[in-house]
């Protein structure tokens, strides 16, 4: 071959590569430009506070009780209604459409279970709650309960059926059918038999399911109530035998490593204490206890060791001294937790309390009768609230502040106000900047045969809820990796 035609190739072949190589820089570019640009990730934005527009909650039974309706004024703007109904019915017992203006009716044997359906202005801040009185025949006490919203997940912890007479009552308020579980944990373990599988309510309705059944023989247990579809309000219900005492248990927090039980009342009678392990590991619950005084570890309970899945009760009525005051529970694997106190006299009556959240959003406490007592605690660091009481009649009283010193906890004696007609709401709100709060109110009632006692935690308002900025992403739906791909 000659120099000439071999150079000629050689020329050919870089000249073609050459080609080649822009073609690849042109394609690379078209690409670049056409691509959209990644964004850059940003910290998820700060929670908004919006008034509620929407609520739906239950009382699940009107045993010779009185109910009391309230949503606040001040919170909410526009129009808006509240409708009390029967479960089931389509007509309203009542309808409500003023904040401040409170409904309150005795309305035993009228209705099984009870609705309260707030929208717009009548929903920021709407608070349902119930108490009943029985002095007479099988039962005796106290009962008050904050009527519930549906929900897929509710917790209770307390006695078993061995001790004491717990009915759990579940009640459909939404249109479609509610798939409902049950898991037990007693003493002895998780408790799995045919009835814990579970059953279906359908819309409207209401059934009411005896722990016996599910857990014949536990002295102690927490029941997780749950759905698969659809959606359950759930309450537990406890009545010791021999007329001694009766009382709503209230739903506990989540399964969390701390939890705080609150509003552990002043003086005398029995303090116990049950705490839950649900998971599949053994743990170590370390105790603190928050008074008027301290906070301190209380001597010969530094440490209760619970087994996996089981429940476990331990007598805190000398340790506690009766001191009112909260309890701090820590361990390494997320716990449940309540508490029972009881009465004094000849004749006891029951109290539950239960692990609960702060009340950072505030708090409404409503089926108030007679004096009452609010116990604060700041377990973290220094708090302070408002109080206001808010009678069925009349404008609110002035709301005064209560400061709660870090690990301390504060009594708020509350009277019962003029022209309450038996009936009135308090009002619970953080001052600016405060610290975590926690509580609960007390309500007691001396008679010849022993004191009367119910409790109520603290529970956050149903006045605001905190929602995210919307922002204009793809990042809430693919991750910054993804885009463009």
């Amino acid at each position: 071959m000659s120099r000439q035609r071999k150079t000629g190739l050689v020329g050919n072949r870089f000249g073609l590569f050459g080609l080649v190589v822009v073609a690849m820089i042109a394609l690379y570019g078209a690409a670049r430009i056409s691509q959209p640009e990644v964004p850059e990730w940003t910290p998820p934005p700060v929670l908004t506070k919006v008034a509620v527009e929407s609520v739906r909650t239950v009382c699940p039974d009107l045993f010779q009780g009185r109910t009391a309706v309230l949503t606040p004024a001040g919170a909410g703007t526009g129009n808006g209604r509240a409708e009390i109904r029967g479960i089931g019915q389509k007509t309203p017992l009542a309808v409500v459409e003023s904040p401040g203006r409170m409904w309150v009716k005795d309305l035993k044997g009228l209705v099984p279970a009870l609705t309260v359906s707030a929208t717009g202005v009548m929903a920021s801040g709407l608070e349902v709650g119930q108490l009943s009185r029985v002095v007479t025949g099988v039962e005796r006490g106290l009962a008050g309960l904050r009527c519930i919203e549906p929900g897929t997940s509710t917790w209770f912890v307390g006695p078993g059926p061995s001790a004491a007479d717990v009915t759990l009552h579940l009640t459909n308020a939404d249109t479609v059918p509610a798939m409902v579980g049950f898991a037990v944990y007693s003493g002895e373990g998780p408790v799995l038999t045919e009835s814990t599988q579970g059953m279906t309510v359908e819309p409207g309705k209401s059934r009411i399911v005896r722990l016996r059944d599910l857990a014949p023989s536990a002295d102690a247990a927490a029941v997780q109530v749950s759905t698969t579809s659809g959606r359950i309000a759930a309450a537990a219900r406890v009545a010791y035998p021999g007329d001694k005492g009766v009382d709503w248990i209230p739903p506990a927090v989540e399964p969390n490593t701390t939890v705080i039980v609150p509003a552990v009342p002043k003086g005398g009678g029995l303090r116990r204490l049950y705490v839950t392990a649900p998971g599949d590991k053994d743990t170590v619950v370390r105790i603190k206890v928050v008074t008027s005084d301290s906070m301190y570890t209380p001597k010969g309970h530094e440490r209760i060791d619970v087994p996996a899945g089981s429940t476990v009760v331990t007598d805190l009525t000398t340790a506690l001294a009766g001191q009112a005051g909260a309890l701090q529970l820590s361990a390494d694997v997320p716990i449940v937790a309540g508490m029972m106190s009881t009465g004094t006299g000849a004749k006891q009556d029951v109290a539950f309390s239960a692990a609960s959240p702060s009340i950072d959003l505030g708090s409404v406490t409503l089926g108030n009768r007679g004096p009452s007592r609010l116990v604060l605690s700041a377990p973290l660091t220094n708090a302070k609230v408002s109080v206001q009481v808010i009678p069925a009649r009349g404008a609110p009283l002035p709301a005064k502040e209560v400061e709660v010193p870090v690990h301390r906890t504060v009594q708020v004696d509350i009277p019962a106000p003029r022209g309450s007609e038996g009936a009135y709401a308090i009002v619970v709100n953080p001052v600016r900047d405060s610290g975590p709060v926690y509580g609960g109110r007390v309500l007691e009632e001396r008679t010849p045969e022993g004191q009367l006692i119910t409790i109520q935690p603290l529970a956050m308002a149903r006045t605001w809820a905190l929602v995210p900025q919307v922002v204009d992403t793809m990042i809430a739906a693919i991750p910054p990796a993804q885009i463009g791909r």
